[in-house]
């Protein structure tokens, strides 16, 4: 999941030019609901990115201390990747997460990477297992994938089981992948696949 200068630009956050009804989308699941992110979540998105917890297996681009500028980058869409989708995980009207998939281009369109982060209060709730579960078929299908894939710090067990849960397949690791706060970390690699789209 990862640097700091990457998440959307245009409308809004992930927003995607070729398909801006995505931008207006909201899923709703058990406990929570995913919709696009809105310029009033940054005090919600302060509270929950602002943990050393939550930034240590995520990408440098979400940093530690999360700062207001940091996040009002965000919500800018100035930090993503241009054509990156990304959803608010809301629970209780707040902003709690994100959920994202980054498409490829050209000969790689047909995939994406998946991301996701949740506020520690809501750890340990099952409750990144349902929104995987959720957002994993809707995006393929919405971006007519044939490719998901997800890299996971090797220290990260919790993200590994959510995806295992949800259909995903561990392909192998990428030795000395990453390098996070002085340290050396492999990264494993998952992927949900299909030969046909619907």
């Amino acid at each position: 999941m990862p640097d700091r200068h990457a998440d959307g630009v245009g409308s809004g956050v992930g927003s995607l030019s070729q398909r801006e009804r995505a931008l207006t989308t909201v899923l709703d699941g058990h406990g929570f609901r995913l919709r696009p992110w809105h310029p009033d979540d940054l005090e919600s998105l302060l509270h929950h990115a602002n943990d050393p917890d939550v930034s240590r297996g995520l990408r440098d681009r979400f940093p530690y201390p999360y700062t207001r500028a940091d996040g009002e980058a965000f919500l800018a869409g100035r930090v993503l990747t241009p054509g990156t989708l990304a959803l608010a995980i809301e629970i209780d009207g707040h902003a709690c997460g994100s959920v994202g998939a980054q498409q490829g281009s050209a000969e790689r369109a047909h995939m994406a990477e998946l991301g996701y982060w949740l506020g520690q209060a809501y750890w340990g709730q099952g409750l990144m297992t349902r929104v995987v579960g959720l957002f994993a078929p809707w995006v393929m299908d919405e971006l007519r994938l044939f490719r998901l894939q997800a890299g996971v710090v090797d220290f990260n067990f919790g993200s590994a089981r959510v995806l295992e849960k949800n259909g995903f397949q561990e392909e192998g690791v990428d030795r000395c992948a990453v390098y996070k706060r002085g340290v050396l970390h492999d990264l494993r690699r998952f992927a949900r696949v299909r030969t046909q789209r619907p």
